[in-house]
């Protein structure tokens, strides 16, 4: 394991404008000299902490790793439950069409509906984060879907009461899907991340390819009530989980330990920072089970204006780095939408004329086309930026991440156009290669959402929360729009011309990554230089 340094070339002196993701030796050398801070930590492997935990036994940094992982570990098991609510209906649209006598268009709009849901939660959510931490929206977001789902199943032959349930349903999902990657940005070091974003991300995306599978299954033997009947169950079964052992993750530390994010000193605001520096306090950190830990609420996180909060993300969307994100991320989450609908089509139709339950297996592809994007980001995320550190001198740039850019393109691209091909000749290529081809799309899928969530914890974590938000919106507001566009526009041009046209598009998309990793470091200086936020007056 190399031990890794990070340089500027932006420096001015021991306390330099730093990049977003970029922080100095020199800056590092400065830790020794303030006062009651016992100089640069380093891991057990001699690897340089950044950020550099503060001298509170009570930062999450300080905290045991096994404990940092318990609390991801609930965290991901939860995402994995309410990830399942979005493709919840996925293989039972024959079924609910018949159920409550509406059009393919308004079932899959009980889909469209939980993704807008999801969306205008996020938008609110994420603002309350910022202000009173993540803890608080974890247990109403457990709470929300607890209540939804049971709502959901009790919907009996009442469209407009399924419809509202799903909505709140994506309240419910809207802190998870938003805040969980910022909860590994809180809990971990930079070289501690790649393996758990990876599993985060595996537990909001790979979960959901996996529920169609079963739902199948129960929808055929207990009815398609008992899908929403089982996840008020399972997740009442972890709630308690969470109340007790989920503390608040975001800790307000001096910016000086923040040695990745964007910070401006000189040398007139040096001597302030060194009054304000105390001695560490002798004390152990509060119990895992202490009244501390426990409280919903723990005090507020920022001084800033929550309505300013509220409106941040929407101006980063004209961030170079987050629209990036955006896209790479967002747009092959949007083309399983219409996979979905080519899925649907084919397994309902000659000349398969498959069941729920044997529709629901289709997704097994999906799943497996998961897990393998998890292997294979857990392998490359790390190991790659190691890698290009050393090519690169020892100086780690966020842009390192992007490599994973490269394996989408690759699978995700090819399983977009091999839909096409193979689905809109089902009767030439059987159901076996559009689910084979719908397994390297979601496997690019998996391998483009860490990309990008890593970039921009490493890129921008004092973004990171809003980053996330617009990761949320942009995703599901485009998903939204597909559910009531797909199925018009596959049946009116068919399936081949639609995911050869997609497919085109995503190759485009990944191609913006070549601007992105060259001109990558130029607009972060750019971006802290000229801070969006301000210039909106929303900081």
């Amino acid at each position: 394991m190399c031990r890794v340094s990070w340089a500027s070339p932006y420096q001015s002196g021991a306390y330099a404008n730093l990049l977003p993701g970029t922080a100095t030796l020199e800056a590092f050398d400065e830790l020794a000299n303030v006062p009651g801070h016992v100089g640069v930590k380093r891991s057990k492997q001699g690897i340089i902490l950044v950020p550099q935990p503060s001298d509170d036994p009570d930062d999450p940094l300080n905290w045991p790793l096994w404990r940092r992982d318990l609390i991801v570990g609930i965290l991901c098991l939860l995402s994995v439950i309410a990830s399942t609510l979005s493709p919840l209906l996925a293989c039972n649209t024959l079924t609910l069409d018949l159920y409550f006598e509406k059009s393919f268009t308004d079932i899959a709009l009980l889909t469209g509906y939980h993704l807008l849901g999801v969306a205008v939660a996020g938008f609110i959510f994420v603002a309350s984060a910022r202000v009173w931490g993540k803890r608080h929206l974890y247990i109403l977001g457990a709470f929300i879907i607890i209540w939804s789902s049971a709502w959901g199943g009790a919907s009996n032959h009442n469209y407009n009461s399924l419809l509202a349930a799903r909505f709140f349903q994506g309240v419910g999902l809207a802190p998870f899907e938003a805040l969980v990657n910022a909860s590994v940005g809180d809990l971990y070091f930079v070289h501690e991340r790649g393996k758990r974003m990876a599993l985060s991300n595996l537990s909001l995306f790979g979960g959901a390819f996996f529920t169609p599978v079963i739902v199948g299954t129960i929808t055929e033997h207990l009815g398609w009530q008992w899908t929403f009947y089982f996840i008020a169950i399972f997740t009442a079964v972890m709630f308690p989980l969470i109340v007790l052992f989920v503390p608040e993750t975001a800790f307000v530390r001096d910016a000086h330990f923040n040695t990745d994010l964007s910070t401006t000193i000189d040398a007139d605001e040096k001597p302030r920072m060194q009054e304000e520096v105390s001695a560490p306090e002798a004390r152990p950190a509060a119990k895992m089970l202490s009244k501390q830990n426990l409280r919903l609420f723990n005090g507020r996180k920022t001084d800033e204006s929550f309505w300013k909060l509220l409106l941040r993300p929407f101006p980063l969307f004209l961030h170079p780095g987050i629209l990036w994100a955006c896209l790479i991320q967002g747009t092959l989450i949007g083309w399983t939408v219409l996979i979905g609908i080519v899925i649907a089509t084919i397994a309902f139709t000659p000349p398969i004329f498959f069941n729920e339950a044997q529709t629901g297996y289709l997704y097994t592809g999906a799943f497996i086309g998961a897990l393998l994007g998890f292997v294979l980001a857990g392998l490359l995320s790390d190991s790659s930026a190691k890698f290009l550190t050393k090519r690169n001198g020892g100086i780690y740039e966020p842009e390192f991440r992007m490599i994973l850019v490269i394996p989408q393109l690759i699978f995700g691209c090819a399983g977009i156009y091999g839909v096409g091909i193979t689905g809109a000749d089902v009767a030439k290529f059987g159901w076996f290669w559009p689910d084979f081809f719908f397994a390297l799309e979601v496997l690019g899928m998996v391998l483009g959402a860490v990309a990008s969530a890593l970039y921009i914890v490493d890129a921008h974590r004092e973004l990171a929360v809003e980053g996330f938000t617009c990761l949320l919106i942009f995703k599901n507001i485009f998903s939204f729009g597909l559910t009531f566009s797909g199925f018009h526009w596959i049946q009116t041009v068919g399936i081949k011309p639609v995911f050869l046209a997609i497919g085109s598009v995503q190759v485009v998309i990944c191609f913006t990554t070549v601007f992105m990793y060259v001109f990558g470091k130029k607009n972060r200086s750019f971006m802290a230089r000229h801070d969006i936020l301000k210039l909106c007056r929303l900081r």
